[in-house]
This record gives C-alpha cells, structure tokens and sequence, in this order.
C-alpha cells in the first residue's frame, strides 16, 4: 500500500523569505513559518509556538518574493521532504514542507478575503540539489 504525502499548514512568517536562484536561474524561496497554537497544562491555557521550514520552487518562489514578508499569515500546500549531508564527518538532517500551493491570508491581500496566489505546480521532482551554503545552520 502507498502513502500520502499531503500536507496543509496555516501560519505567519517568522522572517522574510530568503531568495535565491539556482544555476539555471530557477527560483528558491525558504520559509520559516510560525504556527501558533493553545495548549492546556492543568487549568491553564499555555500558548505554543511550532516552526516549520518550507521550500518553493519556481513561479511559487517569485510569488513569494513579490508578495510575502515577515508576519503575513499564508496557507501552505505541499509535501514533506527530508534532506541530508555531511558537515564536519557528521550527518546532519533537515525536514521541510516542499511547497505546491500557496493562499495569502494577510498582508497585501484584501483584509477579510484569502486570496490563491499560486496555482498548483506540476509534480516536481523528489531530489532537490541545495548546497550546504544555502542552509540556515
């Protein structure tokens, strides 16, 4: 039996996104969204903040460029995706939602209305090349 790799995330952007471009002129864009939620613990209601790091490819990554900054809150679509390499003779991992779809909520959309800024992207494929140089630890 296959799996499905769907993922959806509302959150804001802890930062602005960073943009780069690939050999081939392609479009990167890195996100680090901020997903806040309430947790009880007792009687209490405690506020919880879970990071998540997203990646966007081409036209999605342009958008990104164009039209999202640091706080706007956005509406993710996409797929989970685990990278490794070596630094320093250690193994080192990182997991990001590969971004297919993307739904500003806040910021330069209309106040009160969502508005689809990025139609779905065709299957890209799986093995993404990013250079150590690109990751943010």
């Amino acid at each position: 039996m296959k799996g499905l790799n769907s993922v959806s995330i509302i959150g804001n952007l802890g930062n602005d996104p960073e943009i780069r471009y690939s050999a081939s002129g392609n479009a990167i864009a890195n996100i680090s969204l901020a997903i806040n939620e309430s947790k009880k613990d007792g009687e209490n209601w405690i506020d919880h903040v879970e990071w998540v790091r997203a990646v966007a490819f081409g036209r999605t990554a342009e958008v990104i460029k164009d039209y999202i900054h640091k706080g706007d809150a956005i509406h993710i679509i996409g797929r989970m995706q685990t990278r490794s390499w070596e630094k320093d003779g250690v193994k080192q991992y990182s997991t990001e939602i590969v971004i297919n779809n993307l739904i500003m909520l806040g910021g330069d959309s209309t106040p009160g209305r969502s508005r689809e800024v990025a139609p779905p992207a065709p299957a890209a494929p799986t093995n993404h090349p990013i250079s150590e140089d690109s990751l943010p630890f």
